[in-house]
């Protein structure tokens, strides 16, 4: 192993492992059949499965929680950020603060659970003629101490906002870049949630996803300063990654002084990058609520016991929105945006 470049090389599990200021990283592939009236599987798909606790891969998908739709039914979190970037599907977002949106292929919603919120996320099959798939990543990013009990704030980066970077090797093979936040070689992201690590300049947050044509080259370059840098290669065949071959589904820890050259094998290779300097303060996980202590773990159980984070303002809690509607936002201001 190069161990000037390359610090590890370890096989994907569920869920990806992280490094701060990331806490966690869901991969979801859901290849989900045509949907029924109601948006989901047809009932008879549904025998055999644990429902209500479906994370086992039957059929090639899974209901998570959901009971008739597939997804997380309502439930909270505080103190951290979720980032959910849908490559492929439908995802609709509901919350306690009345806010709702549903976001499709190429589209990223950018969540400060803050001092706390409830949010479903649901996972409609809106096409009965046809399959339904679906391929997002949830990553959970910290909020240090300071911002822990910020107000919760959701922005939509649509797929329309997010820069594309394209590169060519000398061959004319292509790698192409989404940058979701941080900056890569000065093309800029949108601007992430106002309280977020990654708002900072100097947090050095980055998150790409990356498509390498079969056997492109090229290289990725070094960060601006020393911050903990992942990359993960979740599907294609092998690469070779500073000489040394590494196979799909494994995680490569980098050294993010270093320039990085990746080769790839004969499939189009893909990969998602989270880097960002850590926030280096004790965490404290208990389910859906990340802190710095124990006793603030039992306090947000009890605010939640008491307060339910403003409730549930909705009919259902697998809550999805109608067949015929497109992409949206509304946000809990009465904002509306319509893609």
């Amino acid at each position: 192993m190069n161990t000037n470049k390359i610090i590890a090389v370890k096989p994907l599990n569920f869920p990806w492992e992280t490094q701060d200021p990331f806490l966690f990283c869901a991969y979801h592939r859901d290849e989900y059949p045509k949907g029924d009236d109601e948006m989901g599987p047809d009932h008879s798909l549904l025998k055999g499965r644990n429902i209500g606790q479906d994370f086992t891969i039957k059929d090639g998908w899974r209901m998570y929680h959901g009971r008739t739709i597939p997804g997380f039914p309502y439930h909270p979190h505080r103190g951290f950020e979720t980032i959910t970037i849908n490559k492929e599907g439908v995802v609709d977002h509901s919350d306690s603060l009345g806010a709702a949106g549903r976001f499709g292929e190429g589209d990223v919603q950018w969540m400060t659970a803050g001092k706390g919120v409830q949010h479903s996320e649901m996972f409609p099959l809106i096409y009965k003629d046809r399959e339904n798939p679906l391929e997002i990543f949830q990553v959970w990013l910290n909020l240090p101490k300071a911002s822990k009990f910020v107000e919760p704030h959701f922005k939509m980066l649509w797929k329309e906002t997010i820069p594309v970077v394209s590169e060519k090797d000398e061959k004319g093979k292509s790698t192409l870049i989404d940058v979701i936040a941080g900056n890569f070689k000065n093309v800029h992201a949108p601007v992430p949630t106002p309280n977020s690590w990654a708002a900072i300049p100097d947090n050095m947050v980055a998150v790409l996803t990356i498509k390498m044509d079969a056997n492109a080259k090229w290289t990725l370059p070094a960060a601006q300063g020393e911050v903990n840098r992942v990359l993960y290669f979740y599907r294609g065949s092998k690469i070779s990654i500073e000489s040394e071959i590494v196979d799909e589904n494994h995680l490569i820890q980098l050294n993010s002084t270093e320039d990085i050259v990746i080769e790839n094998g004969d499939k189009d290779a893909y990969f998602l990058m989270l880097q960002g300097k850590p926030i280096n303060e004790p965490v404290v996980q208990h389910g859906p609520f990340v802190m710095n202590t124990a006793e603030e773990i039992r306090q947000a159980f009890m605010d939640y016991q008491e307060t339910k984070f403003g409730g549930w303002p909705w009919p259902d809690k697998e809550q999805v929105h109608h067949k015929e509607k497109g992409r949206f936002a509304r946000h809990a201001d009465g904002r509306e945006e319509i893609k």
